[in-house]
């Protein structure tokens, strides 16, 4: 997430004094690649309760530690204020990253492991692809960056394009090809190490997960645990299926990023490319068919109804990035929308601690 000055709503590069001047980094908080950043983490878990009390203590304790640095903490996915640039985070890795790759920009993610099995691993990684442009829209966060409407709904998907390992990818077929593509990809420059494989969908380094990177940060929690309830449904769904014998028809990687594309632009508003038909569909029946598609998983857990009455929430009332342009026209500068973040950031985890 990002940090704030209160007063003019710009980022403000202070994660180190929260990092040395605490136990934050002990409790799960980390630095990222710019000091206007923090990152926050969870412990596994199986019970979506669990899951968004565990969130709702770090950004607590995340918000906390920015108010001992005087900033605020604010869940969006670009910078919103023009002239908001990132300073480098001082560490050898980053100043590399930095000299290599150029400026990627400033972006916020939400990250979701699902835990999986060695030999189910690369199976699921080629088989969700398809469904991933199904989270970039329901997670959308992302209309502004530095003062300007991007005329997207998550504008992140399109600044994280630039790093050259990033996106969708076309399938590995196994952890042999997935290993090769890997070598490959950090022989041609492309990567520095293992780390910066930026895929849409990886597997984890240091986890027995697959890791899907598609999603904006979100302001409401609610946001995040459908997109973490719908991770993982995609991720049991590929593996019962493969389980099965079957394997999804593969998809080439250039309609892959058009679906993608299509996703970050309009968000839910308008249309979204299903997998189902492999066509542009109204995006309510498009998210009809991922509730389809994960049925039997949703309701072995019992998340069917509520996942179900989250899409519609999201349908009817729009993305975070919806919310953002509202909170914009009815302004007369952006100074709203940072406010407005920071406040409902503030409000996602006070609601879950008093509750």
């Amino acid at each position: 997430m990002f940090l704030v000055d209160p007063e003019t709503r710009r980022l403000r590069p202070v994660s180190d004094r929260m990092i040395h001047a605490s136990r934050a980094a002990a409790d799960g908080l980390d630095q990222e690649l710019f000091l206007q950043q923090i990152e926050t983490k969870t412990r596994p878990h199986t019970a979506l309760g669990a899951l968004r009390r565990d969130l709702a203590a770090q950004r607590r304790l995340a918000a906390r530690s920015a108010e001992s640095a005087g900033a605020a903490l604010a869940a969006v996915a670009t910078p919103v204020m023009p002239d908001d640039d990132g300073i480098t985070t001082p560490s050898v890795r980053y100043r590399t990253m930095m000299e290599t790759f150029g400026h990627r920009g400033l972006v916020c993610a939400t990250h979701v492991h699902v835990e999986v099995a060695e030999h189910e691993a690369i199976g699921v990684v080629d088989d969700i692809q398809p469904w991933l442009p199904m989270l970039v829209a329901l997670s959308a966060n992302s209309p502004f960056d530095r003062g300007i409407d991007t005329g997207f709904a998550s504008w992140r998907e399109q600044v994280w394009d630039g790093w050259p390992s990033a996106g969708p990818v076309e399938p590995f077929v196994d952890s042999a090809g997935y290993a090769d593509a890997v070598r490959a990809l950090i022989a041609s420059g492309a990567a520095l190490d293992e780390a910066m494989i930026y895929f849409d969908v990886r597997l984890a380094r240091n986890f027995p997960t697959v890791e899907i990177r598609v999603a904006d940060v979100c302001t409401d929690l609610d946001d995040t645990i459908l997109v973490a309830e719908l991770a993982r449904g995609l991720v049991e769904t590929a593996a019962r299926s493969r389980a099965a014998g079957e394997t999804a028809r593969p998809w080439r990687v250039e309609l892959l990023r058009a679906a993608r594309w299509r996703a970050s632009h309009d968000g839910v508003g308008r249309l979204l490319v299903s997998p189902a038909t492999r066509s542009l569909t109204p995006a309510d029946e498009a998210l009809g068919h991922l509730v389809d598609h994960l049925r039997p998983v949703l309701d072995q857990h019992g998340a069917t109804e509520s996942v179900e009455a989250a899409i519609k929430r999201v349908l009817t009332g729009g993305t975070g990035a919806d919310r953002q342009r509202t909170v914009a026209a009815g302004s007369a500068d952006l100074t709203a929308v940072v406010d407005d973040v920071v406040r409902r950031t503030k409000d996602s985890w006070m609601t879950v601690a008093q509750s």
